[in-house]
């Protein structure tokens, strides 16, 4: 059992340690273990891996390390091999032998790296291949090097010094305007600014602070928290407890999925083992900071994701949203001051306090600084997760990173924001990726699923399919959002039955005015905005349904 440590020496001290007994030119073979290379039978490679090795007697020759997400779901299994960075894909246990005897020998086996599906170029190396070549990987890009179980890991990449420099080199005072100045933005749904929300919390009265790491990532299609969270789970938990120290909070949680197993494992060790290096719980490195964490887990609603909702539910009550007016930053669980970010935002935190407000303040728009996370999905080459500086156009995300859309195929529109999001037609496609820029034409970034729609999506089938999910997951407290959306999805079901009316537009449009007023959370007052966008950019199809009875509706209004 490691003895806790009781200083920022220390810590170090244990840094050094675990370089020294590593051998950078050792090569390490990384299996992608994250959830959609899990799906592909990961695990048997990475049995295979281990076989092998164990069966040549290379244990201390070879490194296998089994790790989070690499990014490149459409690929998966993945595989890198280090030094070099050499990328691997669609790995089965049969190419297991072969991998290995190359990686000894310093060769590469060409057969499995990428290979262009137009122009059969190959890539070799991580920073060759198209999918990340194109990205700025500062929070996801740790994942091929850390094996999610072990804390050394993350401590050999510099983990916790970031915690340490709040802790013996800045006041709470100076970390929370390190954050305010890095204008951080939560990368939750909305875009507040995190530095603000921490000092309504910090200056609410009280003694009793909490804070709360939102990992329930419920949204369809928005798979990126739980890569992150799953692959390095020090670097959220770093974050959140630099976040307690500048507010003054002694305890906080982490509300997360209940059906996630790998996360839940992941999150549960780390915090263990945290606490046993002294970096969690009392007396964090001998400073006399005390912090403890609760994980809790959802209930399997939608609607849990919420924030006052998601309070409720770790108070012990029905995951039911409370009127906005009252703000969780002041009055949260059990009444008290709780600050709530995701779990991107908190990952953010870690490099703002280590390379400075100025550095992050760098990247990105104006308004909207650092990289964001997008879960790339729908009807594009390469799905998977992909970390781009905000600012960057949709097109290069589409185009450069996804490889565009399938089958030769045009784009139709390109939805953000899930459910209670909005999509943007193919000639916006040079938008830039900014939560003013997107929220302004109707497709707020939100936690950053962007799905793609080929040209023969039916966009009013589109605003029907996530209307009849909010529909289902509305927790039915209030009247306009229980039976406002019925009615809506009742007349757009009639519409793609060919039933629709002239006068249903119309209807709508009242509708969605009514349900964005009058709904008392998030989900009822922005179910309407799918319908909103579909509306604004793809009207004519509408039309055509309704003149044309159940005709498909032709391209996108220009």
């Amino acid at each position: 059992m490691m003895p806790r440590l009781n200083s920022a020496a220390e810590l170090e001290q244990l840094r050094a340690g675990i370089l020294a007994g590593r051998d950078p030119g050792k090569p390490c073979i990384a299996v992608c273990a994250g959830a959609g290379c899990h799906g592909l039978e990961s695990g048997a490679v990475v049995s295979a891996f281990e076989a092998e090795v164990g069966k040549l007697g290379l244990g201390d020759k070879l490194e296998v390390r089994a790790t989070g997400c690499h990014g490149f779901c459409e690929k998966g299994p993945n595989v890198v091999v280090s030094p070099g960075e050499i990328c691997y894909f669609e790995v089965k246990p049969e190419d297991v032998p072969d991998i290995v005897a190359r990686t000894l020998k310093g060769e590469v086996l060409e057969r499995l790296v990428y290979a262009h599906p137009v122009t059969g170029e190959r890539a070799v190396h991580m920073g060759e291949v198209p999918f990340y070549k194109h990205q700025t990987r500062l929070l996801i890009g740790d994942n091929p090097k850390i094996d999610p179980m072990r804390i050394e890991d993350y401590l050999a990449l510099g983990g916790y010094a970031a915690l340490s420099k709040a802790l013996f080199q800045m006041s709470p005072g100076q970390v929370l305007d390190e954050v305010k100045r890095a204008n951080l933005r939560g990368r939750g749904g909305g875009g507040f600014p995190a530095g603000l929300k921490w000092e309504t919390a910090k200056n609410a009265p009280g003694e009793e602070k909490y804070v709360i790491v939102n990992a329930h990532e419920g949204e369809p299609g928005a798979f990126m928290d739980r890569a992150l969270f799953t692959g390095n789970p020090h670097k959220v938990i770093e974050g959140l407890i630099i976040g307690a120290y500048a507010i003054g909070a002694h305890r906080g949680f982490i509300y997360t999925r209940h059906d996630s197993p790998q996360l839940v494992k992941h999150i549960e060790t780390a915090l263990a083992q945290a606490e046993e290096h002294g970096l969690l719980g009392a007396n964090i490195l001998g400073t006399g900071f005390d912090f403890r964490v609760e994980v809790h887990y959802d209930v399997g609603i939608f609607v849990s994701g919420e924030s006052s909702a998601l309070m409720r539910s770790i108070e012990g009550n029905p995951p039911e949203p409370r009127p906005k007016y009252i703000r969780t930053s002041v009055a949260g669980i059990w009444d008290k001051p709780s600050n709530l970010n995701n779990v991107e935002t908190w990952a953010n935190v870690p490099q703002i306090i280590s390379r400075g407000a100025e550095w992050y303040a760098s990247i990105g728009t104006e308004r909207s600084k650092g990289t964001k996370l997008i879960s790339l999905s729908g009807n594009v080459v390469n799905s998977g997760v992909v970390e781009v500086p905000m600012g960057t156009p949709l097109r290069t995300i589409l185009y450069d990173i996804g490889g565009g859309v399938p089958g030769g195929k045009a784009p139709k529109a390109v939805h953000f924001g899930g459910p209670m999001g909005g999509s943007i037609p193919e000639h916006l496609i040079d938008t830039g990726l900014d939560f003013d820029g997107m929220a302004e034409l109707g497709a707020p970034i939100g936690a950053g699923g962007m799905l793609v729609m080929d040209e023969a999506t039916d966009m009013v089938d589109v605003a029907r399919y996530l209307l009849e999910f909010l529909t289902n997951e509305s927790c039915g407290k209030c009247v306009p959002c229980r039976e406002g959306m019925r009615q809506m999805l009742k007349i757009l079901t009639n519409i793609t039955k060919g039933k629709g009316k002239t006068s249903d537009i119309g209807r709508l449009e009242d509708l969605s005015d009514v349900t964005g007023l009058a709904c008392l959370c998030a989900l009822g007052k922005t179910a309407s905005d799918p319908l909103r966008g579909t509306l604004r950019y793809f009207k004519n199809e509408y039309e055509a349904k309704i003149a044309g009875g159940n005709e498909t509706a032709g391209s996108a209004a220009r």
